[in-house]
């Protein structure tokens, strides 16, 4: 009995493990552009390499007030990453070392007064 009950636990622990690791993985997330402007390019990056990789939105753009998911075919890059933007008036704003792991939605905002762009993660 105290067999059973041990092997229940040991697999539901390993179970519950390896859904943590899985979830871990996951790192798609959604962008929000409310910045007034319309972006044309994104680009997301691991913190480990220095150049920017392809622009995520093909040819398609983020107009103001819209939302993209941002999927991620690849895994195991880690948490970390890079995220830059392309304006349609070719401004650019990037942002380092965000972890993706915990965070599910980015929101770009800009003020006009003072010119400011920031991002707010969620």
């Amino acid at each position: 009995m105290k067999k059973t009950a041990f092997a229940m636990v040991f697999g539901a622990t390993a179970l519950l493990g390896s859904m943590s690791a899985m979830a871990q993985e996951v790192l798609d997330f959604v962008l929000v552009n409310k910045t007034g402007y319309t972006v044309n390019e994104v680009y997301v990056s691991p913190v480990s390499t220095s150049n920017w990789e392809e622009d995520v939105m093909g040819s398609d753009v983020l107009n103001n007030g819209e939302r993209v998911e941002i999927e991620f075919a690849e895994t195991g890059r880690g948490c970390n990453w890079d995220l830059k933007v392309v304006y349609d008036d070719g401004e650019e704003a990037e942002w380092a070392d965000f972890d993706l792991c915990t965070v599910s939605t980015v929101v770009l905002r800009y003020n006009r007064k003072n010119g400011e762009t920031w991002a707010e993660y969620e």
